[in-house]
């Protein structure tokens, strides 16, 4: 289970880091903030917890024919998904572009943010859990830290944003190396 809630953390790393900067320019909005971590939280959650539970049921069915490599495969989409975050980390986010905090914002910016998660839920199977409870962990974590990165955005700015993201792909190497140590 402390796996399920590492990942859980990790993942939701990119969604708290969009929030952090949406949560930037709630000054700006004629909206509550409230009413902007509401939106992340619930978009950012949900998405968060699809995804991986998508990405469990294909990882599920390719189980048996990939059983001798599902270790490997685990370490390098993790692997893959962690650098990624890292990378992301020294970058812009995509919430300068945004005028404005609409729900097809809101949408385009979940789904953006929960792809990884999708590739992540295939070592689900691996980790020996209720897909549906871990699952609803990942969702959970998730809208409560994009609830709150609306707040700590709103107060703090943009500074956080990176480090989220920088940690979240961390946590991911690491439980990468995990799979791949289990395996040896």
């Amino acid at each position: 289970m402390l796996d399920v809630i590492l990942l859980a953390l990790a993942l939701s790393m990119d969604a708290f880091a969009v929030s952090i900067g949406l949560g930037s320019k709630v000054s700006s909005e004629p909206t509550k903030p409230i009413n902007v971590a509401l939106k992340a939280g619930i978009y950012f959650g949900v998405f968060q917890a699809l995804m991986p539970f998508i990405g469990f049921l294909g990882g599920h069915g390719v189980l048996d024919w990939v059983e001798g490599y599902a270790s490997y495969i685990a370490f390098i989409l993790l692997l893959f998904i962690g650098a990624k975050m890292i990378y992301e980390s020294f970058s812009e986010g995509i919430e300068e572009d945004i005028c404005q905090i609409t729900h097809r914002i809101m949408l385009t910016l979940a789904i953006a943010t929960s792809v990884d998660a999708m590739a992540a839920g295939f070592s689900l199977p691996l980790l020996n859990v209720n897909p549906f409870l871990a699952c609803a962990i990942i969702g959970f974590i998730t809208f409560v830290f994009s609830f709150l990165g609306v707040f700590i955005g709103r107060r703090s700015g943009t500074w956080l944003e990176s480090k989220a993201e920088l940690a979240g792909g961390v946590v991911l190497i690491l439980i990468a190396f995990k799979f791949l140590l289990l395996d040896a």
